[in-house]
Parts: C-alpha cells; sequence; structure tokens
C-alpha cells in the first residue's frame, strides 16, 4: 500500500524540521575549562612548602615511581605528596613581614590528557594539605536509630558504638585523626588529613547505611535521604 503524496510531502517536511533542530547550537559560546591548575595558591609564614627533587625509587605503589616528593607541615602536622614527573612547581617565598608565600602548578605539556588532567588534581591536593595543617578538617556524624551510642574508650583513643547489634562495633583511631562526642548520637571527627578524616566516616557509616523506609542509619554531615513508601496490602 503506497501513501499519498500530500502524506509523503508532510513526512519530508518533519524530517528536515527535526534535522534543523538537531544542528542548532543553543549557545555562541565557546567551551571553555576551569584552568583550576593555573591559579596561584598562597599559605602563611607558619606553614612551610618544600619540594624534594629527588625521585622516588622505592615506591608505595607502582604509580608512584620516579615521582618526586613535596612536604607539607604547619602547626597541626607534617604531610607528604607525591608529585607526577611532568608537573612543575614553583615556590615563592614571602620576603616583606606579613607577605604570605606562594605555590604555582605547571605540567610540561597541557595539551597531553594525562597531564591536563593531573593539573588541577595536583592543585588541589596542595591546597587540601595546606587548609589541613593550618585549619585541620571537621566531619560531623549523626547516629539516626532507637539505642543508638557512641562512646570514646582507652584514653579516647577507641571508638565504640551501639548500633543495634547483640554487640557493641570498636574501631580505634587512626593516628592523627580525634574524636569529640558532645552529644550520645553526635560525633566529631577531625584531622589536618582531609582523606584520612573522610576515609574513617565512611568506615564508620558501613556499619549502618542510611535506609530509606525509616530513615535510620548513620549520616555524615548534611546527608540527608528521601523517604520510601513501604509496600501497602
Amino acid at each position: 500500500m503506497s501513501l499519498r503524496p500530500c502524506v509523503l510531502s508532510r513526512l519530508t517536511a518533519h524530517k528536515s524540521i527535526v534535522t534543523i533542530v538537531a544542528k542548532k547550537n543553543f549557545t555562541s559560546t565557546s567551551a571553555s575549562l576551569s584552568h583550576i591548575g593555573r591559579k596561584v595558591l598562597t599559605f602563611p609564614k607558619e606553614v612551610s612548602v618544600e619540594h624534594d627533587t629527588t625521585p622516588i625509587t622505592n615506591p608505595r605503589i607502582p604509580s608512584e615511581l620516579n615521582n618526586t616528593t613535596l612536604h607539607v607541615s604547619g602547626p597541626l602536622g607534617k604531610h607528604s605528596l607525591p608529585i607526577k614527573p611532568f608537573v612543575n612547581l614553583n615556590i615563592k617565598t614571602g620576603q616583606a613581614e606579613g607577605e604570605d608565600s606562594e605555590v604555582s602548578v605547571s605540567v610540561a605539556d597541557p595539551d597531553i590528557k594525562e597531564q591536563r588532567s593531573m593539573w588541577g588534581t595536583t592543585r588541589a591536593l596542595i591546597n587540601n594539605l595546606i587548609v589541613g595543617v593550618t585549619e585541620g578538617y571537621k566531619v560531623p556524624i549523626r547516629l539516626v536509630g532507637v539505642g543508638y551510642r557512641a562512646t570514646l574508650e582507652n584514653n579516647n583513643r577507641k571508638l565504640s558504638l551501639k548500633l543495634g547489634y547483640s554487640h557493641p562495633v570498636e574501631m580505634a583511631l587512626p593516628e592523627g585523626v580525634t574524636c569529640t562526642i558532645p552529644q550520645p548520637n553526635r560525633l566529631i571527627l577531625q584531622g589536618s588529613d582531609l582523606q584520612q578524616v573522610k576515609e574513617l566516616a565512611a568506615k564508620i557509616q558501613r556499619w549502618r547505611k542510611p535506609e530509606p523506609y525509616n530513615q535510620k542509619g548513620i549520616f555524615i554531615a548534611d546527608e540527608t535521604i528521601k523517604k520510601k513508601e513501604g509496600k501497602k496490602k
């Protein structure tokens, strides 16, 4: 069965309209990158930033082979960060009194995808270290549930949690991380290493992940979960 000429003309016109809409650009602005890596980092006098250009020959993991090491120390601690060989650091110490020091990050060839991706990542990791040794990081945790409680034992180095199991959940605090309990169902993790503090918070949350039906569990910071309706008979 053949289509009528009027129907064919309508289909052809519709296809042409769809093609035009698909090819239309909704903005005339060209795509741009964030260029986080280009931003200069500043740090106060009490923070020391040193770049050891000696290549790492015995790496902790294979990806750190031939990397260099950046050491950041301050009032709250000292940390080190492996730096890729193609990442260049320019550290400028403030000369005048009250003048902050600066560190800028660059890469050998920004056109290479791996170097471009590590550019901003390295800058963000250095900034995390500077903030950690000066201000530190705090991660609040809420225990939502009947009878959920937290206590500290062994000179405040062991965290004991009552989460509805037949036994308390005990976790040793890693070195560099402290915990305070302002309320029985509230705890605050503190430390100078952001990754270490958040990793411990994630380990605690694994014991009681938030569930959507009763909205109970362990919540990190301002985390919420949308309530679901249970099955009705």
